[in-house]
């Protein structure tokens, strides 16, 4: 019994060792740094790392907004940050953080869009979908808390079945792909991913009535947590169609029950507009919107 409890220990410590070193691969291979993944792409003097690269701040002045980029472009995967929104007066400022192809004419990118507010209102999220050079897909959310008091998560997960866009664990959009009823999903493209803190004062609250105080500036935004996980772009040939990578999964082809419920509530108490809604700005009713996005 004694040598039969022995071999038992050691293949329990086998086991707890590999899956040590399993669990640590995947940690460790994360982004764990600012600078692994990203780098500055417009005004470096207004972004500031903090907590050696682990967090960063962004910074919006009368001089200049700033912005960063990946290093990478990805094909399909699932790309989140958590976000400290600029708190107080934001009013005409606008936080982003997207996923775009960075091609004009045949433009894909897929965008969070943080629109600032008067003290005391609501921060409003609007969600944007190109495909193919195709957008004007808008839809807007008020949050349901204040995002200026901590960080969140903001997530955009990508696949061959739908687009996600997810605040913490709620999914607040879903963009299926309808391409069997003609309609244009991005999957030809790789995206980069980026942010950009900037004025947006013309449309930004309020359709461009609430103007920026900028006896309020300078406005910060703050980041952390950075993670892609995806098929780096030029890569693995086969990377993007091999419907093993763990995003293509059937667990993350459709909402599971419990954000199927938790996406209804967010349309029906935070949805603010919705472009398949806007009768006078489309008289012909968007295709996506009838084949149910």
């Amino acid at each position: 019994m004694a040598i039969i409890n022995a071999f038992g220990n050691i293949r329990l410590y086998g086991f707890l060792l590999s899956w040590f070193l399993v669990s640590a691969v995947c940690v460790w291979g994360r982004p764990a740094t600012f600078l692994q993944d990203f780098q500055i792409s417009w005004s470096e003097s207004h972004i500031k790392q903090i907590d050696q690269g682990r967090a960063i701040q962004l910074i919006l002045d009368k001089n200049s907004g700033c912005g960063f980029a990946s290093k990478s472009k990805y094909m399909f995967g699932r790309v989140s940050m958590k976000i400290k929104l600029i708190p107080g007066d934001s009013a005409g400022t606008v936080t982003a953080f997207y996923m775009n192809s960075d091609t004009d004419t045949v433009r894909d990118e897929l965008d969070f869009e943080f629109l600032g507010n008067r003290s005391g209102q609501p921060y409003t999220v609007q969600t944007n979908i190109y495909a193919h050079g195709k957008g004007d897909r808008e839809q807007r959310v008020n949050l349901w808390f204040d995002p200026s008091a901590d960080f969140h998560t903001y997530t955009i997960m990508w696949n061959h079945h739908h687009i996600v866009f997810y605040v913490d664990d709620f999914p607040i959009r879903v963009y299926k792909n309808n391409e069997a009823k003609g309609i244009a999903y991005p999957k030809m493209q790789a995206m980069g991913v980026y942010s950009t803190l900037w004025e947006a004062d013309n449309w930004a609250t309020r359709g461009g009535l609430e103007k920026i105080d900028w006896s309020k500036a300078p406005f910060y935004a703050y980041y952390k947590d950075f993670d892609i996980e995806g098929c780096p772009s030029p890569g693995p040939a086969n990377c993007a169609s091999n419907q093993s990578n763990w995003w293509e999964g059937a667990t993350y082809q459709a909402l599971n029950a419990m954000e199927a419920r938790r996406y209804r509530w967010v349309r029906l108490n935070h949805m603010i507009y919705d472009y398949c809604q806007d009768k006078p700005r489309y008289t012909v009713i968007p295709p996506e919107c009838l084949a149910g996005i």
